[in-house]
């Protein structure tokens, strides 16, 4: 009998044993197919997307907020459309300081907090307000090295008698693990964006354009979207340089990135094609439209007071618009594309300048 007791008792620990590895494989398969997702683009605002409902689901949680750097040089962390779920008040600026001792904290630490256990850790911090107003349930910090790539806020958790409202120490170990996933996923797309970044008008490379534009052209296909494709060229460039000197002209030119940017939507694209050439691709975008935003962009320009040294500077635009639609065109590279466009910019020129051509 008592040999029998043994091997029940045995029996029991070892199928607690199997359950418990059970689990543990089951959370690493779970992370690897994570992580594989987050790794498969390089796209920020599909990047940022993906963390979010990947960690309100994971996590079960109602809301979350994610505080990241703009950049690689960056001195404080934003929260800009990076959240879901999370009321804000409009009268707070949501950002933490590169310096703040929250940031110095988590790098400290290096683990996930309440935000009563931050409070207690940093009672007069100012910072910690601005994090409190969210209403998180948890802090999770993005940790890659000795950098700090991200703060992320969890909010309430869904209720359920399946899911309690504090985390256990084998889910807050998990999330912590899935934030290192994603600080080494921010990471890379932050090291992309500035390679294929010009760093003087931050506008993309030409490489970046046509790879997203070959892209894009692809998904049209297959779901029978029209794009289309603006080529610029800013008019006599070269007497602006000749006359007030190149410091000017990067003036000239980065202002005039500034106004395309702020006329394109955040799915569009704009790229430094070469010297003063900019190309810009609308996304979904028939003729009609993208004529339409490229003459409000030159006349946003030819209206603009480009002011340099006590200086006025009359600055105009060149442009030609092409369009793919796969009923009339075919199928195209972006190369063809963009050559379309190219060709409508020369009848522009040859019309006087400072007007937009289109090539159907």
């Amino acid at each position: 009998m008592t040999f029998m007791y043994d091997s029940v008792v045995e029996t029991e620990e070892t199928e607690d044993l199997l359950r418990k590895y059970k689990d543990e494989i089951d959370d690493l398969n779970s992370l690897m197919t994570i992580s594989c997702s987050l790794c498969s683009t390089l796209d920020y605002s599909v990047l940022m997307e993906s963390m979010l409902y990947t960690f309100m689901y994971q996590a079960k949680i109602l809301g979350v907020a994610l505080f990241v750097l703009d950049t690689l040089d960056a001195d404080v962390y934003k929260l800009g459309m990076n959240y879901s779920g999370m009321e804000l008040d409009h009268d707070i600026d949501y950002v933490i300081p590169e310096n703040s001792p929250i940031v110095q904290l988590l790098l400290q630490n290096k683990t996930v907090m309440t935000i009563e256990e931050l409070r207690k850790c940093l009672p007069d911090c100012p910072d910690v307000t601005v994090l409190e107003s969210l209403k998180p349930t948890l802090i999770v910090p993005f940790l890659l090295k000795n950098n700090l790539n991200g703060i992320l806020l969890l909010g309430d958790r869904i209720g359920g008698i399946d899911i309690p409202s504090c985390y256990s120490a084998k889910e807050k170990k998990y999330l912590k693990t899935l934030a290192t996933f994603c600080a080494v996923s921010l990471n890379n797309v932050a090291l992309v964006d500035r390679a294929s970044t010009d760093m003087m008008t931050h506008l993309r490379s030409k490489y970046f354009f046509f790879s997203r534009l070959n892209d894009e052209l692809n998904l049209a296909v297959a779901q029978n979207m029209k794009l289309s494709v603006i080529m610029y060229d800013i008019d006599y460039f070269k007497s602006v340089n000749d006359r007030y000197g190149h410091s000017c002209g990067d003036f000239v030119l980065t202002t005039v990135a500034e106004i395309i940017l702020a006329n394109i939507r955040s799915k569009d694209l704009a790229c430094r094609y070469g010297g003063e050439e900019i190309t810009v691709m609308l996304y979904n975008t028939d003729l009609s439209e993208a004529v339409l935003v490229a003459e409000r962009i030159r006349k946003r320009i030819e209206e603009y007071d480009f002011f340099y040294k006590n200086q006025h500077i009359s600055v105009t635009i060149s442009g030609g618009v092409s369009v793919f639609d796969v009923e009339k065109t075919g199928v195209l590279t972006g190369k063809q594309l963009v050559d379309y466009a190219d060709a409508a910019l020369y009848r522009s020129k040859t019309k006087g300048r400072n007007c937009i051509e289109y090539t159907e």
